[in-house]
C-alpha cells in the first residue's frame, strides 16, 4: 500500500483545510486591517504552495 501523501486529494485537502483555519482566524479573532489582509494572502499562498510540495514529497515516499 502506498503512501497518503500519494494520494491527490490529501495533497489539496490539506491545503484547503489550512487555508479555511488560516482565514477563519483571520475575520474572527484579528481587528487590525493590514494584518487581517496579510493572512488572507498567506492563506493564498497556502492554498497553491501545499499542494505543490506534498506532490512531491508524495512521489518521494
Amino acid at each position: 500500500m502506498g503512501s497518503p501523501l500519494s494520494n491527490p486529494l490529501v495533497h489539496y485537502g490539506i491545503g484547503l483545510v489550512s487555508t479555511a483555519v488560516i482565514l477563519l482566524i483571520a475575520f474572527t479573532v484579528v481587528e487590525d486591517s493590514t494584518v487581517r489582509w496579510l493572512m488572507v494572502g498567506i492563506a493564498v499562498l497556502e492554498l497553491v504552495v501545499t499542494p505543490q510540495i506534498l506532490k512531491r514529497v508524495g512521489h518521494a515516499a
